[in-house]
Order: structure tokens, then sequence, then C-alpha cells
């Protein structure tokens, strides 16, 4: 798809964005409860919601469109294009009244992701990228940090107990005991702080499709790299292994020590 091609998608992201800031500020917060999954990941009636009014949106406006969203399902079952939906990334975070949540909006052709929005609802933060032309946050570009020594470097990870392969988690290891300091738990909003140039480094484990969807556009549209933890680029076919980065002298050490 043309970058040119995207322009009338832009806005729906948008639209899908402005729908969903609502309902998350209804419910954050509140007296919500909050269920298990069969993945044992928790799910409240504000995830369901929101996916349920997005894809009422797109099912209207873009009924030619695939729907693959964390609750209500989908698959990925051609060229697309395929909007990948994440109501509430960081359900944790919500259900504990922390605003580092967000709600995630990818599109996906060819299995290349060529857009994404990462919204926070709470704090009216919004990162938009698109495949091809700068990141921007609440409408300005933004660009990754200069950062170009891994001594030097902030890390975000959401969880240790996320590296549940013993192997994975002493890949981590190496990596945190190289940089500067490693912080936790901010899911999808940490990727954004990366776009911004707040954080360096990002590694994880075990993300799923709609967990990778709109970030790839945002980190790569603001100067970063984002990839699997063998450098390969992420598609819609990845396995859940993602590392994020200012650029690519940090990278390659990253990656070298997830390899080593």
């Amino acid at each position: 798809m043309r970058v040119d091609g995207l322009n009338d998608y832009v806005a729906v992201a948008t639209q899908l964005a402005d729908v969903a800031r609502p309902i998350a500020r209804r419910y954050f917060r509140s007296d919500i409860a909050v269920e298990t999954k069969a993945d044992a990941s928790p799910v409240t009636r504000a995830d369901r919601e929101i996916e349920t009014a997005l894809r009422q949106i797109l099912e209207e406006t873009l009924p030619e469109h695939g729907i693959v969203g964390e609750e209500l399902g989908g698959d990925i079952d051609g060229i697309g294009p395929f909007w990948i939906l994440d109501p509430i990334d960081g359900t944790k975070a919500f259900a504990t009244g922390t605003p580092v949540f967000g709600t995630l909006i990818g599109l996906a052709v060819e299995k290349r992701f060529v857009l994404g929005v990462i919204d926070q609802p709470i704090s009216g933060e919004r990162w938009l990228g698109i495949s091809g032309r700068a990141t921007t946050f609440n409408g300005a570009p933004v660009k990754v940090s200069d950062c170009s020594t891994l001594g030097a470097a902030r890390l975000y990870t959401t969880a240790p107990e996320y590296f549940s392969d013993p192997v994975a988690y002493e890949a981590f290891v190496r990596v945190r005991e190289q940089v500067m300091f490693t912080r936790y738990g901010a899911d999808c909003y940490a990727f954004g702080l990366l776009a911004s140039g707040h954080v360096d480094v990002i590694v994880e484990a075990t993300l799923n499709l709609w967990d990778v969807a709109a970030l790839v556009p945002v980190v790569e549209g603001a100067g970063g790299i984002i990839t699997d933890w063998k450098g390969e680029t992420l598609t819609t076919d990845f396995e859940g292994r993602v590392v994020a980065s200012c650029g690519g002298g940090i990278h390659d050490s990253v990656l070298a020590l997830l390899n080593a």
C-alpha cells in the first residue's frame, strides 16, 4: 500500500481512538470487576466494551477490511487490510488505577504493519505512526533519543515473570546487567516513551499480534528500530519476542546479548 493511500485510514484510526477514550475514562478507577480468561490474562467490561464499539465503526465504514482483536478474536487469513485492536493494553495497570495502559489500533497490509496508534486515555496522550512518515505525539513530530551506548541506556520491560522460559530470562538478565537502569510495568506506554526519546531499549518475550501491530509504525517513524530477537522485521507472523531501541548500535548490542 502506498503511503498516500493511508490518508483515509488515518482519519478512521483517529476516530477509533476518540471513541475508545471516554469508555476507558468512565471505568477507570471505578469498582469494575476483573475476570480471568482461559490464558490466565485479566479482562474487564471496559476491554470488551471498547473493542465492541471499535468493531462496529469498522464494520460500518470499512466492511471489506478484516478485524482481529484481543477480546473478540479474528484471524489474519489473507493480505488484508486488517485492523488489529487491543482495547486496553495493560489491563493490570488499568485495573489497579495506574494510567500507563493504552488503546492500540494497528493496520496491517500484506503482513506489514503500516499504521499505528498508541492512545493513553487518561493523560490524553496519543502517538501516531504511519509507514514512511514521522511519528507524531499529540500532533507534533517526535524522535527517539540519541543514546549510543548500552551503559547509558534506559531499559523497560513489562515484568520479569513474562520471561517464563529460563533461557529467555537469562538472556534478558544479560541485557539488564549492561544498561544504566531498568524499569518495569508500562506495557505499550513504554514504546510511546521510546518514540519520544525518554526510553532507549525495550525487551519483551511474550507479546501477541495485537500487542505489536500499532507499535511498529510508531517506533520506526520516530527513527527507532523494532525487530524480533533475531533482528528480523516484525510481520503478522512474528512469534512473541520483541526488541525495540533508539538506534542501530544499541540494537546490535542488545541482540548480541540476547543471543549469546
